[in-house]
């Protein structure tokens, strides 16, 4: 019974250290070609790492969304083959998060 006890002691805070909640992606792309990988880092912070694999440069704009909190903007000007991470911290835990990205060919 002891060594139970121990091991679920033992695996505990592996587990508090996994940012999962879900992430709503709306893509606007307007003829760029941008490819948006959005990510979880923290209970409280997020990102999106965007990457043009088009031959003309792109401008985006990300929104992020978490419930009544005001919306987060983050701009990035992307040239051909470049990627760039725009990430942003809330004030409260993120339990569903919504990320708007629209891009336009420069």
């Amino acid at each position: 019974m002891k060594t139970i006890c121990c091991a679920l002691l033992a695996i505990l805070p592996l587990s508090a250290l996994a940012a999962t909640y879900p992430i709503e992606v709306d893509k606007q792309m307007n003829g760029a070609e941008v490819a948006v990988s959005p990510q979880a880092i923290d209970v409280s912070m997020a990102g999106v790492e965007l990457y043009n694999y088009g031959k003309a440069a792109a401008e985006c704009k990300v929104v992020f969304r978490n419930g009544p909190e005001s919306p987060r903007q983050r701009s990035a000007v992307l040239q051909p083959g470049e990627s760039k991470l725009t990430t942003s911290s809330f004030k409260s835990q993120v339990i569903k998060l919504r990320i708007k990205v629209t891009c336009n060919p420069k």
